[in-house]
């Protein structure tokens, strides 16, 4: 086979993309079998010195085809397999087909999101989506837009610009010298893509007022009350609240309606938008993020268009409404639509909502082993909201301590010592963290609807085999 440096005929294209096919479906096949490590764990320096012949470097001169297959085949190797049923790292896992189709056909097509003129199906499609989306939250046809972000940060962090303009539209001329101090409010376990908003936005940390919340993890309506108070005994202009629907730790959900009553009275953002993120919990492949805005369409134009006349002029000879690249801060947007709209053809709501119950059927399964077991020891006592699980292992050595300083510094290094045994082992994964007083525990958080209670009793099973003797 020839070389890159030269253009592939014909035949040769497609005996290279056929190979690449062969072997995203080996890997695939594998992907499914519990038999399969969900990793092959190297340290950054072994993956830099190379791997049997498998090298990160690049080079002056062209490769030929046969040595990219097998980097190709070898990327996979040695990367994390998060579609695994046994992966329970993150919430964004599995491995849909029909979305993973998706995201060839995107590919192939290769296309921009900011203009209807190269990119009219997809621009109609986002639309379609969008409203389907913003029916499902109550919106009528006479209110909401949106867009797809590139990831759930960035979609707060629009939601945080677009309040901002929403109550000082001088800010985008005039910038933050020309508007008060502004304050917001998310709760102590919300995720920390606000406090980054705040800080990317010229906004400051500082002025993002964490609200305390209870036991289970959920803002307390009163203490946000009291924080709104504060920030303007303190000077601040209080203007955006978020709540969260499905906390990243705890799965925790903010009352809602309370929250939302409390800033009606207090004229402050909340209900004005949502952030929804179809690679979660639906199982899109990465990235597929959207914000929904309740507010009238042309916000989201009026605070981040700036007219660009090499690609938006107003004489243009269909509706240039359906130009949304001035919707963003970005010029060019990664059509992120398509997937979810396939998999939404292939699925329905049914189909989505089966899967989802699936992964909440799973959290519930391990929280009931859980509880009646003594060698674990569960974050909180009632059952999971949403499908997280948050769990402390207790080997034989702390079984018999009592609660208190001794036995949580002893407690603390449990979790990390036997995620790295986990990681150097690649048979499952889990994630562990701190919060608050709680010293480090395990969350497992469930996505793949792939994953049956097998792979929760081997989790479990790993967990003690790994560290019952430290």
């Amino acid at each position: 086979m020839g070389d890159l440096a030269m253009c592939l005929d014909e035949e040769a294209s497609r005996h290279f993309l056929q190979e690449i096919v062969n072997i995203l479906l080996a890997y695939m096949c594998k992907l499914f079998k519990r038999s399969t490590k969900v990793l092959d764990f190297h340290h950054p320096h072994q993956l830099k010195e190379g791997l049997e012949g498998f090298t990160l470097e690049l080079s002056d001169q062209p490769e030929n085809l046969e040595q990219l297959l097998v980097d190709c085949r070898d990327t996979l190797k040695y990367g994390v397999k998060t579609g695994h049923p046994r992966f329970f790292n993150q919430l964004s896992s599995g491995l849909d087909i029909i979305g993973l189709a998706g995201e060839w056909l995107t590919s192939t097509a290769n296309t921009n999101m900011f203009t209807y003129e190269i990119s009219p199906v997809f621009i109609l499609m986002e639309e379609v989506v969008l409203r389907k989306m913003m029916d499902m939250l109550g919106w009528s046809n006479e209110e909401g837009d949106g867009i797809f972000c590139p990831g759930g940060t960035v979609s707060n962090l629009y939601s945080v610009l677009l309040a901002r303009y929403h109550f000082f539209p001088e800010v985008k001329s005039r910038g933050m010298s020309a508007i008060p101090r502004l304050a917001m409010f998310t709760s102590s376990h919300s995720h920390y893509s606000i406090q980054k908003s705040a800080a990317v936005l010229g906004i400051g940390t500082e002025n993002v007022l964490l609200v305390k919340c209870d036991e289970r993890g959920k803002m307390i309506p009163g203490e946000l009350e009291s924080s709104i108070a504060s920030a303007k005994d303190r000077g601040l202009y209080p203007f955006y609240v978020s709540a969260t629907a499905g906390t990243t730790v705890y799965g925790a959900f903010d009352p809602l309606n309370d929250i939302a009553d409390i800033c009606e009275r207090h004229g402050l953002w909340i209900a004005s938008s949502v952030t929804w993120n179809p690679h979660k919990m639906m199982g899109v492949p990465l990235q597929c993020a959207t914000l929904l805005v309740r507010k009238k369409v042309s916000l989201n134009f009026e605070c981040n268009q700036l007219c660009a006349e090499y690609l938006f002029q107003p004489d243009k000879h269909y509706d240039t409404s359906y130009d949304t690249g001035d919707k963003t801060i970005q010029c060019g947007r990664h059509v992120d639509v398509f997937k979810l709209w396939l998999m939404w053809k292939a699925k329905g709501m049914e189909g989505f909502e089966s899967q989802i119950n699936k992964c909440l059927e799973n959290a519930e399964y391990l929280f009931d082993k859980l509880k009646n077991r003594t060698d674990f020891l569960l974050v909180f006592e009632s059952k999971p909201e949403h499908s997280n699980v948050c769990f402390w292992y207790l080997p034989h050595s702390l079984r018999n301590l009592p609660p208190g300083c001794e036995r949580d510094k002893k407690l603390h290094a449990v979790a990390p010592k036997i995620k790295a045994k986990m990681m150097e082992e690649g048979l499952t994964m889990i994630g562990y963290q701190p919060l608050g007083n709680k010293v480090n525990f395990f969350r497992c958080v469930f996505s793949n609807s792939a994953t049956q209670r097998e792979d929760v009793d081997f989790l479990l099973d790993e967990i003690v085999r790994l560290g019952h003797d430290l």
